[in-house]
């Protein structure tokens, strides 16, 4: 396992800077949990309420959350990962490295890295939120993985203690980013494949909308024109998101039909 990295001892701003934070109170059965987060970011805290702060949605406390924090670490994820492609693919042009940092920076690959790291088991949200599934809400997970960003970096005072732990959280997203694959949405790959072999495009319908705004779920039903493809029925916070999960089971099920498909005529 790679080395827990600690805040420096003469960090770059000053003390009362970092001290200067509000943050929550931190109980110890928090200190316990965080033992085991700890081994996952890669990093240990000094001042312990900044990852509490962090992990604190604001259906639990409506004045300390991690909001603020998620700003932060929003600008330094843009930051060190559009460097990191800027000098690991020093022949590609501007608009395709704007691509592939848009591509790292989503929230699917934020809710990948928040999976990797097990957040769903640290999140503290409001009793509302977690009775209606918001520790694996997946705008949730994001917002706690750029609101960790900016944590560590409040703590270590260090880009360079960030830099690496983020990094190491991407472990070989960054690697794979340029296939071409990556860096289009599913819908747009479905579509091309349908159209490649000259299939009709696929439909998506709304089948419901559950519960009331701003926790809305939809429920979206993929069809393709094919035989032996049956639906796909997928959920999302918004109806773009459940589009989108609905083409990826789609293109995985298209790829698994063992017999060749006809043309239609």
């Amino acid at each position: 396992m790679k080395p827990i990295l600690h805040a420096n001892q003469t960090p770059l701003a000053t003390q009362s800077e970092s001290h200067a934070i509000e943050t929550p109170a931190v109980s110890a059965e928090f200190v316990q949990r965080l033992a085991v987060l700890t081994r996952k970011l890669g990093y240990a805290f000094d001042n312990l309420g900044l990852p509490k702060l962090a992990l604190t949605h604001r259906s639990y406390d409506s004045k300390k959350n991690y909001e603020r924090l998620e700003f932060l670490g929003d600008a330094l994820l843009g930051m060190i990962v559009g460097e990191a492609l800027y000098h690991r693919y020093p022949n590609q042009n501007e608009g395709r490295l704007t691509r592939m940092r848009a591509t790292l920076v989503r929230q699917e690959s934020l809710v990948t890295i928040a999976q990797n790291l097990d957040l769903s088991n640290h999140l503290i949200l409001g009793v509302g939120e977690r009775k209606g599934g918001g520790r694996h809400r997946a705008s949730i997970l994001a917002d706690a993985v750029e609101s960790l960003i900016g944590a560590i970096y409040l703590d270590s005072q260090d880009i360079d203690i960030t830099r690496q732990c983020v990094l190491a959280w991407y472990g070989d997203l960054i690697d794979n980013v340029n296939d071409q694959k990556a860096l289009k949405d599913a819908k747009s790959r479905l579509q091309e494949w349908l159209q490649s072999k000259q299939y009709d495009l696929p439909n998506y319908e709304l089948v419901e909308t559950r519960g009331n705004a701003p926790h809305q779920i939809f429920v979206v039903r993929c069809q393709v024109n094919l035989p032996n493809c049956p639906d796909i029925t997928e959920s999302g916070e918004s109806r773009r998101i459940a589009e989108q999960k609905a083409a990826e089971l789609m293109i995985n099920q298209l790829h698994k039909i063992s017999s060749p498909l006809k043309k239609r005529s």
